[in-house]
C-alpha cells in the first residue's frame, strides 16, 4: 500500500488515468492538475490548479510520457489551460521527491540536475519496454493490414533489429504466417533468429533482402534503411519505422521513390491507451512501494 503518500499527476493522456486509478486503489493521496474537463472522479484524487497544488508535500510526480516540452509546457489532453512546469517548481518539493516521466527532454534533465531531484525514466526501463512491445507489435500489425492490398499470411516481411521491440514483433509476424527475416549486427542475435525459426541476414545484406520484402519493419534509431535499400525495392513495399524520432529511415528518398514509409511513434498509446497506461501504472507502483520501504 501507499498509505501517506502524496503524488501530484500533472497532465497527460488517457494513460494517465490508469495510473491515477492503480495509485488511488493504493490509497495514495494524489493531486490532479490538468484535468478540469475530465468527468470521471477518482476516490482520494482532487483537482487543483497547478499553484494550489502543495509542493512541498509532495513525494512524487508523475508526468506525461513526453515530460515536458522546450517551452517548459507539459501536454495534457483534459484541459483548455497550460500547465507549465519550472525549477521554481522542483524547487519547492522535499529533497526526496521523485520524477517520473517516459522520456527526460533536455529541459527536464536540466531541472532534475539543477534541483538534485531524482529523475526516472520509465521508458528508459526493460521491463516497460518489453511489457509495451506487445501493444506496439499489435499496432504494427494493424498498420500493415491498412496500408497494403495483400494478406501478411505468405507476404515476407523483413524486421531489422533483435531489441526488445524487435524480437516481439518479428515473433507476431511470424505467428500470422508471414515469412519473417531478422536483420542483426550481433552474432548471437542472429543465431536467437534461427531459433525463433526466422531467416537471419546481416545489416550489410538489407539491399538484398529489401528486394524480395513485401514489408520492412526498422526497430534500429539511426540511419539504416538507405536509399540504396530502398532503390532494390519493388513499388508496393511498405516501410514502418518504429524507432524513436527522427526514425532509422530515409523518408525523403522513399517519398521520392513512391515507397510508403511511415514514422509509427507512441503506438502503445494510440492504439492500446489502457494497457499501455497499466503497464505504466504497475511498474510506478511498484518503484513507490520500493522507495517506500528504504
Amino acid at each position: 500500500m501507499l498509505t501517506g503518500l502524496q503524488v501530484a499527476v500533472l497532465g497527460g493522456d488517457a494513460r494517465q488515468l490508469e495510473i491515477i486509478r492503480k495509485l488511488t486503489e493504493l490509497d495514495a493521496k494524489i493531486y490532479l492538475a490538468g484535468f478540469d474537463q475530465l468527468e470521471q472522479s477518482f476516490t482520494g484524487a482532487v483537482k487543483e490548479n497547478m499553484e494550489d497544488i502543495p509542493f512541498e508535500q509532495i513525494d512524487a510526480i508523475v508526468l506525461p510520457v513526453a515530460g515536458v516540452q522546450a517551452t517548459g509546457e507539459v501536454e495534457t489532453i483534459f484541459s483548455n489551460g497550460n500547465l507549465r512546469l519550472s525549477k521554481e517548481t522542483f524547487d519547492r518539493t522535499p529533497n526526496h521527491c521523485i520524477i517520473f516521466t517516459g522520456i527526460s527532454p533536455p529541459l527536464l534533465t536540466n531541472m532534475a540536475e539543477k534541483t538534485g531531484r531524482k529523475l526516472v525514466r520509465l521508458f528508459d526501463r526493460d521491463d516497460v519496454a518489453i511489457y509495451n512491445s506487445i501493444p506496439t507489435a499489435e499496432g504494427t500489425v494493424l498498420m500493415a493490414i491498412q496500408h497494403t492490398d495483400f494478406t501478411i499470411h505468405g507476404s515476407t516481411v523483413a524486421v531489422i533489429g533483435m531489441g526488445r521491440v524487435g524480437m516481439t514483433v518479428a515473433r507476431t509476424f511470424k505467428h500470422l504466417g508471414a515469412d519473417v527475416w531478422l536483420g542483426a549486427r550481433r552474432s548471437e542475435h542472429l543465431a536467437r533468429a534461427i531459433e525463433l525459426g526466422l531467416t537471419p541476414f546481416k545489416m550489410n545484406e538489407l539491399a538484398a533482402v529489401a528486394e524480395k520484402a513485401d514489408i520492412i519493419i526498422n526497430t534500429v534509431p539511426s540511419l539504416v534503411v538507405t536509399a540504396s535499400a530502398i532503390a532494390k525495392m519493388r513499388p508496393h513495399t511498405l516501410i514502418i519505422d518504429l524507432a524513436s524520432k527522427p526514425g532509422g529511415t530515409d523518408f525523403r528518398y522513399a517519398e521520392k521513390r513512391g515507397i510508403k514509409a511511415i514514422l509509427a511513434l507512441g503506438l502503445p498509446g494510440l492504439v492500446a491507451p489502457k494497457t499501455a497506461g497499466q503497464i505504466l501504472a504497475n511498474v510506478l507502483a511498484e518503484l513507490l512501494k520500493n522507495d517506500a520501504t528504504k
